[in-house]
């Protein structure tokens, strides 16, 4: 019986290892700053995947083909006003993408402040979005990714937790370490598409504020999550996106970010188009702003 327990268990793990896609908890037991409860996660589909009420953290991982697999790998940040999740228009239509461009595509499913569960909800999108990319370094030789080529994508909210990650990769809580906090949490770059970037700017997205930070911030908390704030040299290179008539997240978001990293001396490069208006994922049919990913390939084979 042990015998044939040590086959399947070895037949199982060769099957990950196979598999294009497959998931991965980022924590283990009940993640930290989270109360255990009787609660479950809400996946809605109507049109698009929505998740909201995300109990249990985690990874996605696809796997492009070995024979154009080129090294790098994009950790993937749906937007959503850190409500819900879009998890596939903003999500894994994106990885199976990169994928198509040998690229390693990596979807975090991150925890939503408003659940009732969270002890600290302000920490708690930052803290899982720093674990996977501990994550990801951690499997990088498994998953044939050079740990120096990992960034960071991320739509709309999702976009301002991929700001945050990169200019607050290095914030620590006091909670327990292992294996995996070992590694860095700097992304190598970042892509922000119709990004959530201030929280004080008079350009700021409510919605996201009220969600992560609570109804009345101290200027602290506000000016800790307003990431042009929070820029210095050590910030990855950004490519930014947004689409002037953006009526949900206005294009100063991006705008402001990309003169933070100028004055930085951090590269950047921003793509800005007339119409396209908010959550135009890939674009498709959306005019010129459909281009925009053909802009992000080139500007990644010269990183």
């Amino acid at each position: 019986m042990k015998k044939l327990t040590v086959t399947l268990l070895f037949f199982l793990s060769s099957l990950v290892l196979l598999a294009q896609n497959f998931k991965i908890p980022l924590w283990e037991g009940t993640p930290p700053l989270q109360q255990k409860m009787d609660l479950e996660e809400k996946i809605v589909q109507e049109g698009i995947i929505r998740i909201s009420n995300v109990q249990t953290p985690t990874i996605e991982v696809y796997l492009p083909t070995k024979s154009i697999q080129n090294g790098q790998a994009v950790l993937i940040f749906p937007g959503g006003g850190y409500r819900i999740l879009a998890y596939d228009w903003e999500g894994t239509d994106f990885a199976k993408w990169l994928n198509s461009q040998g690229i390693v595509g990596i979807v975090v499913k991150y925890r939503l402040p408003d659940s009732p569960s969270l002890t600290d909800p302000k920490e708690v999108p930052l803290l899982d979005a720093q674990r996977a990319i501990k994550m990801v370094r951690h499997h990088a030789e498994e998953w044939g990714i050079n740990p120096e080529k990992v960034g960071v994508m991320g739509f709309s909210a999702g976009g301002h937790l991929a700001s945050t990650l990169s200019t607050q990769y290095d914030h620590q809580l006091d909670l327990p370490k292992d294996a995996i906090d070992e590694f860095s949490a700097r992304p190598d770059f970042s892509i922000l598409v119709y990004p959530v970037i201030s929280f004080r700017d008079e350009s700021a997205h409510s919605g996201s504020s009220k969600a992560l930070i609570g109804e009345n911030p101290s200027q602290d908390l506000l000016d800790r999550f307003s990431g042009e704030l929070n820029v210095n040299e050590d910030t990855p290179p950004a490519f930014l996106v947004h689409a002037q008539d953006d009526k949900g997240v206005p294009v100063r978001n991006s705008l402001l970010y990309y003169e933070a990293l100028t004055q930085a001396g951090v590269s950047a490069s921003m793509h800005l188009y007339p119409t396209g208006g908010h959550g135009f994922a890939f674009g498709l049919g959306k005019g010129a702003v459909e281009n925009w990913r053909n802009e992000l390939i080139e500007w990644m084979r010269e990183l």
